[in-house]
This record gives C-alpha cells, sequence and structure tokens, in this order.
C-alpha cells in the first residue's frame, strides 16, 4: 500500500472510471475525497466501502464542478479533515451530441465549465499545498478526442483539447517541485456517459442502437473492445509512483490503438 499517509480528491467519482480511479488509490492505502451526483445512500455506500478497502478515512463532497467557489470549498476541506492533497484526479465530464448550428450554449457553457475551467480551478487552489510537500500527483482524464475529433462534439472536444494544453503548462511550471501533472486519454469506455449519448447519436445520425455501437463507438478502435474502468485506473495509479517521477507533461492514451491511425 505505497499510498498509504497520502490523500486524494477524485473528481466525478460516484460512477463510471472516476470511481474506479477512487478504488485503486484505496486500493494502495490512500484516504480518498470523491465528488459527484447521485442517489444519496448508494454514494454512502461506495464512500464507506472506501474506508473499508483503504483502512483510511473517505469523504464525500457534493461541489458543484460549475462553481469556481464550490470547488475551492472541497480542496480547503481535503486539506482540512484529511490533509493533503498529495494528488488530484480531474475526472468531472459531461457530453452533448449535436451539430454546431444546433448545439445549445447553455451546453457549451456547461461542458466548457466541468470538462475543462474545473481542472484549472482545482489546481490552482491544490498547487500550493504539494509545493508545500514537495510532492504532487495531478492526473487529468482527457480523452482521444483530446488528439482526434468527431462530427457533432465541438464543445466536449475543444474542452478535451484544452485539458491537454492545459496539463501540459502546469507540468513545465512546477515541474523543480516534486510534483508532476499528465493526462490520461481514453477511447471508448463503457461508462454511464457513453450509454447516455447512445440515444443521441442514433437520433443524430439516424441508427440503431447497435449500429451506434459497432459502427461509430467500435469503428474507431481497433481492438473492437470497449476499454475497462480497471486498465484506465491500473495507469493512474502507477503515474503515482516513485517510478514514474519522470513522466510529466503526458498524455497517454488507452483507447485500443484509436490514435494510432
Amino acid at each position: 500500500m505505497f499510498l498509504k499517509g497520502k490523500t486524494a480528491i477524485v473528481t466525478g467519482s460516484t460512477s463510471g472510471i472516476g470511481l474506479a480511479y477512487a478504488r485503486a488509490l484505496a486500493a494502495e492505502g490512500a484516504a480518498v475525497m470523491i465528488n459527484g451526483f447521485g442517489d444519496a445512500a448508494e454514494i454512502e455506500k461506495e464512500r464507506a466501502a472506501l474506508e473499508g478497502i483503504s483502512g483510511a478515512r473517505a469523504l464525500y463532497s457534493p461541489a458543484d464542478m460549475t462553481d469556481g467557489d464550490a470547488i475551492a470549498a472541497m480542496v480547503q476541506q481535503c486539506h482540512d479533515e484529511l490533509g493533503g492533497p498529495d494528488i488530484v484526479i480531474n475526472n468531472a465530464g459531461i457530453q452533448h451530441v449535436a451539430a454546431i448550428e444546433d448545439f445549445p450554449v447553455e451546453k457549451w457553457n456547461a461542458i466548457i465549465a466541468i470538462n475543462l475551467s474545473s481542472a484549472f480551478h482545482i489546481m490552482h487552489h491544490a498547487v500550493p499545498h504539494m509545493k508545500a510537500k514537495r510532492w504532487g500527483r495531478i492526473i487529468s482524464t482527457a480523452s482521444a478526442h483530446s488528439f482526434v475529433a468527431s462530427p457533432n462534439k465541438s464543445a466536449y472536444v475543444a474542452a478535451k483539447h484544452g485539458l491537454a494544453g492545459l496539463t501540459k503548462t502546469v507540468a513545465l511550471e512546477v515541474a523543480t517541485h516534486g510534483i508532476t501533472v499528465n493526462a490520461i486519454s481514453p477511447g471508448y469506455v463503457w461508462t454511464p456517459l457513453v450509454e447516455k449519448q447512445i440515444p443521441d447519436t442514433m437520433k443524430t445520425r439516424g441508427l440503431t442502437r447497435e449500429q451506434v455501437i459497432n459502427d461509430v463507438l467500435l469503428d474507431a478502435q481497433p481492438t473492437k473492445q470497449f476499454v475497462t474502468v480497471e486498465q484506465v485506473a491500473a495507469l493512474a495509479v502507477f503515474l503515482c509512483r516513485d517510478e514514474a517521477a519522470g513522466i510529466t507533461g503526458a498524455n497517454l492514451p488507452v483507447d485500443g490503438g484509436w490514435t494510432a491511425q
């Protein structure tokens, strides 16, 4: 349990990739603050389970990732109650699929706020704590869409490209402080976020559910398989190891070969 005594914040971690991150970090002994929306009883069940896995404390923050003040308060709560944060994983994200002329402005604003700006706010408040300890790990869930584009995803692709740039910039700023900053870019992972975009894609492209899965989602991935949340989380855990201290400013694909094409 090499993360015993370390504290992690994982945003968007009540399900999907984020919850896998939290479980994987807890399995290495980290105290974890999870964040996101969902059924209160289910969230409490997961929070308690994390404590059972780690032997350390686990907290839940309902902070709204569109609210910079709420994000600042979340980081401060983590510091006050758990110490740290030593590790930050920016994972909160939403999606909307529509052609540019039909794309709702409010959806654009929300996607940029949650998928990109929230990462800035957390880094802004977490980096001073990491500098004080001369150790930190910042990891952001980008996407294959941080390398390449797909139609009808203007806000998501813009946000993920921006997240890749933010990762590089902050990595350079903190390079001499024992802090690494990296992005992980999954291809299609079977999560609630992917499942929810299937109906929109069906409507936009006039396809059946099976056609969307096989001809749109998995068409891009040479392996013809969804990436698993456990595969993504395992890479995040490695990036937290001392052996990964020389990896910073990187955007690492876990995409079944998608961006190799």
